[in-house]
């Protein structure tokens, strides 16, 4: 089969060059002509087998097929005839700003001959919101996006979802993996219920069941058999410590143990810095990962961290939403997840695809009660080790004991926020 088979349009065929694109992948043959007859298309395919193209192509088809329309109805430029003010087209959800940037190359590629008729607009976190919010002034055809900054702007009031006629959830899988969860359901209550949904994802785990069978209506579904997923192989343990030891007992740990690569979660930007700033003192190679930084210094950050040129990164958890590092071996819990859902989360950044992957969670006699809460509710029980020199010499005050119990729902992140700003940062 050849692209010319799928009807697209002859236009839209000329952006595809032969080398690149010889011809469409399984994926693409059935992914394709659906999309194009607006039904709703349920993909799950490994990496690597084109899902991408699969949904870039009918979109960019149904956008040229509506600017014929608007010539043929005497308006020759889209100027004359202007997008809707904050209105957007079609969505396309990612969980990464790599992904983001990666997909919106691709579809200014397949647009780039019409120009300014064609309008791509790419957003995500990390970077002023002020350009986006520019960039998105008079409508968009095809928004790509990541959740957060998504909810972002329509805080702002920079754009509305009441008009998209596609939704485009790529990656799926590792949305729900990476914790956005509740972002996804604020989204999906914006947008209106008669509309296209196109899912694509690498893998089919129950969440993945649940949540498209929640928005698809009577679906395509495309199953492409790549490498069986393994099932995560994750130890964990949790070391009883006092609080003020934990920054020297990680030293130990990384050093003793020989620890390659770790990701370490702490609560505030303040501990992301401060214990960072210490472990470089020691001599291993970390650095801070937090709302803070620029776009740029998180990019180099998880390049160098990718590269094996910084050992450590000490992350906030709103600043590791969407950051995906495959194969990371070891994962602490410096400060505690405030959440068994969070907890799950966390621990499930290692122990992929069959690799076996280490988490570890220290846990100080204020936070015991806390952790017996995470346990209870990620149905684990731990022996909680002493490690010789470090061990818990304190006894928390009454008063102190627990954080109080575990909120079944994640609260906004503008609630976050303002805790984070609130919370008097723990001694490192």
């Amino acid at each position: 089969m050849s692209f010319n088979e799928l009807g697209l349009m002859p236009e839209l065929l000329s952006t595809l060059k032969p080398k690149a694109y010889p011809a469409p992948t399984p994926v693409q043959s059935d992914c394709i002509p659906a999309a194009l007859s607006g039904k709703d298309v349920w993909v799950t395919a490994p990496t690597g087998s084109g899902k991408t193209l699969a949904y870039a192509l009918p979109l960019v088809n149904h956008l040229l097929q509506s600017l014929a329309q608007i010539q043929q109805q005497g308006h020759p430029t889209r100027s004359s005839h202007s997008r809707n003010a904050k209105q957007v087209q079609s969505l396309v959800l990612v969980p990464t700003r790599e992904l983001a940037i990666q997909v919106s190359q691709l579809f200014m590629s397949l647009t780039a001959q019409w120009g300014n008729l064609c309008k791509i607009t790419v957003v995500f976190g990390g970077v002023s919101i002020n350009p986006q919010m520019m960039g998105l002034r008079g409508g968009t055809d095809i928004l790509i996006a990541t959740p957060g900054r998504l909810l972002d702007l329509i805080d702002h009031n920079a754009l509305q979802l009441s008009s998209v006629k596609t939704l485009v959830l790529d990656e799926a899988d590792k949305l729900l993996e990476l914790g956005f969860q509740d972002e996804l359901n604020q989204i999906l209550s914006l947008l209106p219920s008669q509309r296209q949904s196109l899912f694509l994802s690498a893998t089919r785990p129950q969440s993945i069941e649940v949540l498209a069978r929640s928005l698809l209506r009577s679906p395509l579904e495309i199953q492409l058999k790549g490498e069986t997923p393994q099932p995560a192989v994750i130890e964990q343990r949790a070391i009883l410590t006092d609080t003020a030891k934990r920054t020297q007992l990680l030293k130990h740990l990384i050093k003793d143990q020989n620890l390659k690569q770790v990701l370490v979660f702490v609560a505030t930007q303040h501990s992301s810095e401060i214990v960072a700033a210490k472990l470089r003192v020691a001599g291993i190679a970390a650095e801070p990962f937090h709302g803070q930084l620029s776009q740029g210094k998180r990019q180099q950050v998880l390049a160098d961290f990718k590269a094996h040129r910084v050992k450590v990164v000490l992350a906030t958890d709103l600043a590791s939403r969407g950051l995906d590092i495959e194969k990371l071996p070891t994962v602490i819990n410096f400060d505690l997840p405030r959440s068994a859902v969070d907890y799950t989360h966390r621990i499930g950044r290692t122990g992929r695809a069959g690799e076996a992957g280490l988490a570890i969670s220290f846990v100080c006699p204020e936070t015991v009660q806390h952790w017996t809460l995470i346990e209870k509710r990620h149905a684990v029980k731990l022996t909680q080790e002493s490690i010789p020199g470090f061990e818990a010499t304190t006894v928390a005050p009454l008063d102190a004991q627990g954080v109080g119990g575990i909120k079944g729902k994640r609260p906004s992140k503008k609630d976050k926020l303002r805790q984070l700003a609130a919370a008097k940062s723990p001694t490192p």
